[in-house]
């Protein structure tokens, strides 16, 4: 049996030379917004006749949201409440049925496959509840997946030397050449983490990150997120768990693909209160 050793992440600062600057102005503009979205599925027909007629699902009704550089946001909801549509949406892992989805001043909506592609491997980074390592890859090559999308796919001694600076971040320095089947499920996470900030992406979304963890590394991954999103990042997570949720700094609530409830998370509420701030927080970095 593999022995899983943990590194304690609590205290983990992220340097910031590891991130370069970006042409958006925060709190200026979104980073990213949509505008009347609205996803529509077709699964199936009603009845097994000629003239049964289609099943449509409607996964988002108009959804208007925009998202700003330097925020946290959690998006929770029920099954079928629309946040893991949006979630694939805004990161251009399908398209919307109807509306606007601009990521600065692009609009992502009408790209071409080959366009989202790149932008999915430069600009938007991923975390999956199943890491979504590549087995036959070590802890340095699945890092270095989305590079090798770009461009001619050779990675040059800069970004080399990068990977390794994310690796001894999320603690994982040392094992550089291990493979997933020899990691714990918490260091697979981190590695997809390290992934997530290769191509210093303008946001980073994670779908359930935590759910195959147990309580004391979802700790970890989450203060790990934390101090990312404290450096600047954008950080955009869909959970069901109150408690992960309450580390966000924005709370978006969906409801049958609507949108019901925009606003601070309770935490940047009570920082306010013996702050003695006025005025909403909402889309407040």
């Amino acid at each position: 049996m593999i022995e899983q050793a943990k590194t304690d992440l609590t205290n983990v600062v992220v340097p910031p030379e590891l991130y370069r600057s970006r042409a958006f102005v925060e709190g200026k503009r979104p980073i990213v917004s949509l505008t009347d979205v609205r996803k529509t599925y077709i699964m199936g027909k009603k009845g097994q006749g000629p003239e049964s007629g289609a099943v449509i699902v409607h996964a988002l009704r108009g959804v208007s949201v925009d998202f700003y550089q330097g925020e946290y946001v959690a998006i929770m909801g029920a099954s079928g409440s629309g946040k893991s549509t949006m979630l694939n949406l805004l990161g251009c892992l399908d398209r919307p049925s109807s509306g606007q989805y601009f990521m600065g001043e692009n609009d992502v909506a009408n790209m071409s496959d080959d366009e989202l592609s790149d932008v999915r491997s430069r600009y938007i980074g991923f975390i999956f509840q199943s890491y979504n390592l590549i087995q036959q890859y070590t802890v340095l090559e699945n890092i270095q997946l989305p590079l090798t999308y770009q461009g001619s796919g050779e990675i040059s001694d800069a970004q080399n030397k990068f990977t390794e600076q994310l690796a001894t971040m999320v603690g994982l320095g040392d094992r550089l050449d291990h493979r997933p089947m020899q990691l714990s499920g918490g260091q697979q996470q981190r590695v997809a983490i390290a992934r997530s900030m290769i191509n210093d992406p303008y946001i980073i979304l994670a779908d359930e990150a935590t759910g195959n963890l147990d309580t004391a590394t979802s700790h970890e991954i989450m203060t790990m997120l934390g101090n990312l999103n404290e450096a600047g990042k954008t950080i955009i997570m869909v959970t069901h768990e109150d408690d992960i949720a309450g580390n966000a700094k924005r709370i978006i609530r969906m409801r049958d693909g609507n949108i019901v409830e925009d606003g601070p998370s309770q935490r940047m509420i009570a920082a306010a209160a013996g702050l003695g701030a006025r005025g909403p927080l909402v889309n407040v970095p």
